[in-house]
């Protein structure tokens, strides 16, 4: 029998009441499914419920086939070794004895000698290159989500269940990971932002606010499919708004042609040419039609407006952002950063950065990369101040803000609007509204206190309340698309593109860096000189 999940009728809410799912209905079999949607729409709760970590309020989940789970972050305790978190501690240890000449008859039957090849296969499946004892805490946040991929693809599971495995990683992790994925043939439920490893899907699963849809094939593939459904809602809200602007005007010209006809009845009345009876006959008529015409516009209208909901509803899934911001008066010849024979780091003769020199000139647009532990949180460092070179000079000549991926220059105690305020003092009130507005924290959104802001809504407030009224000439961003919704990496997207002034940003996305137009890109190694 193939390996299935199927969930009927699922319903279930958060402990706070908020209803996440209601009568869900959804089928995974034998293909590589992608799960997306916005941030706090239930993907990592659909994960659990499909693993069997929580249960469903109601409604049926059934599974057939194992299943293999890697939560987003894998946590260790400070002697684990890759050995225990494949389960074969025992196993290789048996092994050992019987190398030594201290196994039983009974123990060498029971010996898997294929053991530490198949695992050897499965770090190298995922490039990871490490030995079963090697300690889970000597190895990168990367490292380790690598290695705990290649224990799940070494059980061989008939369905991989993966919360952002691409998270955190550097371009060599990431590229591992995608090419896994790739040549994975069994089950795969992958809740991802990343539409790199989106385009190796077979089908796409989004979860949104009105339900869960399917679409087959990868993230191009779907984003042709909603594109014709953004055009078919506009479509239909406007065919909506027509017509109840039509039946306003036939609703109005029913209302005034009967009150033509009660006025020319009561001329005629007042005249005496109709008999008292026939008056109160006729006046009876008037009001049961006039009570009928009345009932029949408002139940087109409430027809017309019920479908005019459903469009907009669907639009504002589906509608891209689109920003635009005050230019920053950056000119194309200004020299905006120089730095000349830099050498730093943070324990002696352990430089991370060794002999960089490098200068920014006018708006140019850069993407600082290289694998993890190369030093490009460190170069931040030294441009924002924060650490000053062992050799070398640094001097950034415009002003600038940084964006960390915790957007520390936001007040978490604060609002939104607070926030834009004190970052922005010389902007009014109304240039406030307008400009959060146009990064979608309209009206009450904008008084959301920080600290409550999801990850994607953070990053969001963070380019509202730099780039919304008086952009910096240069921005400086850390990985920003790390452990952001597919809309919010859309939002960023749109902001960056209509900021003008210089940009330097760090991140492994490349299909992030070819939205925002990276024109340039510094290539670190971790302690090399850099040209």
């Amino acid at each position: 029998m193939p390996a299935s999940i199927t969930l009927s009728k699922i319903s279930w809410a958060t402990p706070d009441g908020r209803p996440l799912f209601s009568d869900l209905d959804l089928s995974f079999g034998p293909e590589r499914s992608g799960l997306i949607g916005r941030n706090g729409v239930g993907k990592t709760t659909l994960l659990k419920l499909v693993s069997g970590d929580i249960q469903p309020q109601s409604g049926t989940l059934s599974v057939s086939g194992s299943l293999g789970l890697l939560r987003q972050s894998v946590q260790v305790a400070p002697n684990e070794t890759i050995a225990d978190l494949f389960g074969v501690v025992g196993a290789l240890g048996l092994l050992h004895r019987a190398e030594a000449g201290a196994a039983t008859a009974d123990e060498l039957s029971a010996a898997d000698w294929t053991l530490e090849a198949r695992m050897a296969a499965a770090l190298d499946r995922i490039g990871l290159d490490a030995e079963p004892q090697t300690r889970l805490a000597a190895l990168s946040g990367g490292q380790r989500t690598r290695a705990g991929l290649a224990a799940l693809v070494f059980t061989e599971p008939d369905f991989l269940l993966l919360d952002e495995p691409t998270n955190n990683l550097d371009r060599e992790g990431r590229d591992a990971v995608i090419a896994l994925i790739s040549g994975w043939r069994a089950g795969a439920i992958i809740v991802s932002h990343d539409r790199e490893l989106l385009e190796s899907m077979d089908a796409i699963v989004e979860l949104t606010s009105l339900g869960a849809t399917r679409y087959g094939g990868n993230w191009s593939q779907y984003r042709e499919r909603k594109a014709l459904e953004l055009a078919a809602a506009e479509h239909d809200l406007a065919d909506a708004e027509k017509r109840l602007a039509e039946v306003a005007r036939k609703a109005q010209a029913t209302v005034e042609r009967q009150a033509r006809r009660d006025s020319a009845g009561r001329k005629m009345a007042v005249k005496g040419g109709i008999p008292r009876i026939m008056l109160g006959g006729m006046k009876e008529r008037s009001e049961t039609t006039g009570g009928d015409n009345a009932r029949l516009a408002e139940r087109r209208r409430a027809a017309a407006q019920e479908d005019a909901k459903a469009a907009r509803e669907k639009i504002e899934i589906l509608q891209p952002l689109s920003v635009r911001l005050p230019p920053t008066g950056l000119a194309a010849n200004k020299t905006v950063l120089k730095m000349e024979g830099v050498t730093a780091g943070y324990r002696p003769d352990d430089p991370v950065i060794g002999d960089l020199s490098f200068a920014v000139t006018g708006p140019e647009r850069i993407a600082v990369t290289g694998p993890n532990g190369s030093g490009k949180t460190t170069l931040l460092s030294l441009l924002t101040g924060e650490l000053r070179p062992w050799a070398g000079t640094v001097a950034v000549m415009t002003g600038f803000a940084m964006l960390d991926q915790k957007v520390s220059l936001l007040d978490p105690s604060g609002s939104i609007r607070d926030n834009f305020r004190r970052i922005n003092p010389q902007a009014d009130e109304n240039t406030c509204r307008a400009a959060l507005a146009r990064f979608v924290f309209r009206a009450d959104a904008a008084l959301q206190v920080v600290s409550t802001l999801g990850g994607g809504q953070l990053l969001r407030a963070g380019l509202a309340c730099v780039l919304g009224s008086a952009p910096p000439p240069l921005l400086i961003l850390d990985e920003p698309t790390n452990h952001l919704d597919i809309d919010s990496i859309s939002a960023v997207e749109a902001g960056l593109r209509a900021y003008d002034g210089a940009l330097i940003v760090v991140s492994h996305d490349e299909r992030f860096l070819e939205n925002i137009g990276i024109e340039r890109r510094l290539e670190l190694a971790g302690g090399e000189p850099v040209g």
